[in-house]
């Protein structure tokens, strides 16, 4: 909406400025009364160019501000991203962490069984020869030593005595050794089921740790998350805000434009009103080193062959030869134009005209609004457009109708 608006406001200047040519004059007084309007209307005018273009700055500075405090947001959630990155990884290490030593738990939980069992079998080993050890110890008790003696004396030879009492002596001993080396074991294995128990629980304890870690992790990555959203909120808010400024910079540049074109065509028919041509004879356009090369009226055109009519006279000379304002007036025309190539205008009031035609490239030296003298130098002697050799093309319009030169150059 702002935009149509200015583009309106736009087209009407333009048109307000078209409709400010005056067609035809009464007088004196008529004369005032139009250059006292044309001064309040470029008065007001002036005032709002100023108005637009404090209008565009502040939308240029606002536009600045948002693009730099985008770019301390984009700095910023690039930093974050590369916080989660390195989260993810610490996450990623911790896990793998987590698995291992949850193998190491699974492989010691089954080693603390296997002692566990180890250690009944133990413990029962040493139950079962502390009973025979104990049956032994009840029958030499019910028996005394009968049994025993019976054993040593009915030995039919005192060589024989021996070998049966060495026997019996190995056997008293091994029982012992066997009962020691039970008990010896039962010790081991309790003291493995103790380290092994030890064991397990520490593996417990950084496995809560390491679980503990992983949760912290999560929970910062997520909030770093929930941070990268928030900067793309902002800087999506800061586009839009951005985009509204290249906006309203755009609408104040073409309201800019069409004002200083108002201001152009009302200070140019304020210089023609206030310095209109009176008659009498035009300054030569061009002063060194040329000749006549073609006049006004009908000739063969050098390049389609056919007959037409040449509305100028042509002035050879070389190139980059210098051009002359043949009268005082305001510039309405500097550009390339169709077929003239470069060209100049300038209106010298009361509906009189002069063209210069095919202007070398860069040979154009005043712009459209300003202000000439006679005899300034606008443009240098060139061949653009439809030409066939450096020349200049000069014309007199009279009421925008081409007319023969030579009437006022004489």
């Amino acid at each position: 909406m702002k935009k149509l608006s200015a583009l309106m406001i736009a087209a009407a200047l333009v048109v307000g400025a078209v409709s400010l040519q005056p067609s035809s004059r009464g007088g004196e007084v008529v004369e005032a009364a139009t250059l006292s309007q044309i001064e309040k209307e470029i008065a007001a005018a002036n005032k709002q160019i100023r108005e637009a273009e404090r209008r565009a700055a502040e939308a240029a500075r606002q536009m600045q501000n948002a693009e730099q405090q985008q770019q301390t947001i984009t700095r910023k959630k690039e930093d974050v991203a590369a916080e989660i990155n390195s989260l993810m990884k610490e996450i990623d290490k911790v896990s793998i962490e987590q698995a291992k030593k949850q193998a190491e738990k699974d492989a010691k939980q089954e080693e603390l069984v296997q002692t566990g069992k180890d250690l009944e079998e133990a413990e029962k080993r040493v139950v079962e020869r502390e009973a025979l050890m104990e049956e032994r110890m009840r029958m030499m008790y019910t028996n005394g030593f009968v049994s025993y003696m019976d054993v040593l004396f009915s030995a039919t030879s005192f060589s024989d005595f021996l070998d049966r009492f060495d026997a019996l002596q190995t056997i008293l001993d091994s029982d012992r050794d066997m009962v020691a080396k039970l008990k010896e074991d039962k010790e081991v294995v309790a003291l493995k089921k103790v380290q092994v128990e030890a064991q397990f629980a520490e593996l417990e304890a950084i496995n809560q740790e390491l679980m503990l870690k992983h949760a912290d992790l999560v929970k910062k990555e997520s909030e770093k998350e929930v941070l990268i959203a928030s900067y793309n909120a902002q800087v999506e808010e800061l586009s839009e805000a951005i985009e509204e400024s290249e906006v309203i910079s755009e609408e104040q540049e073409k309201l800019l434009v069409a004002l200083a074109a108002k201001v152009s065509k009302l200070q140019a028919e304020k210089n023609r009103i206030k310095n209109p041509y009176t008659g009498g004879k035009l300054a030569m356009p061009i002063k060194d080193s040329y000749r006549v090369s073609s006049n006004f009226g009908t000739r063969v055109h050098p390049i389609t062959g056919k007959k037409h009519t040449h509305t100028g006279i042509d002035f050879a000379a070389p190139q980059g030869t210098a051009i002359y304002a043949a009268e005082s007036g305001v510039v309405i025309v500097s550009q390339n134009w169709s077929g003239y190539g470069n060209c100049i205008i300038i209106d010298h009031g009361n509906g009189l005209w002069t063209l210069y035609g095919h202007i070398r490239n860069g040979g154009l030296l005043v712009d459209v609004g300003d202000q000439v003298d006679r005899g300034d130098k606008i443009a240098e002697v060139g061949s653009t457009g439809n030409s066939t050799g450096p020349h200049l093309h000069f014309e007199v319009r009279k009421n925008e109708v081409p007319v023969n030169p030579g009437g006022y150059l004489k």
